[in-house]
């Protein structure tokens, strides 16, 4: 039907555009595990913050990773 292939246009717009942040999400989490500073550490917060606003990223694992980002930072 019309509808259906219009719905699929949607999906594959909204799949293309999540699957974006989430490798911009994955990259900056890297970045951070790799040089943690607080430019990189504010930066991942900040796309975690929107992916898991979005439910991209499920809010208990955009909690996790940012508790777990800020220990390395802690640590350094």
């Amino acid at each position: 039907t019309k509808q259906a292939i219009k719905k699929l246009r949607r999906d594959r717009t909204v799949q293309t555009r999540n699957s974006r942040v989430r490798r911009d999400v994955r990259d900056a989490v890297k970045t951070v595990r790799r040089h943690p500073t607080p430019k990189t550490l504010s930066l991942a917060f900040k796309l975690l913050d929107k992916a898991a606003k979005r439910n991209i990223v499920h809010k208990n694992k955009a909690s996790r990773l940012k508790s777990r980002l800020t220990k390395l930072l802690a640590k350094k």
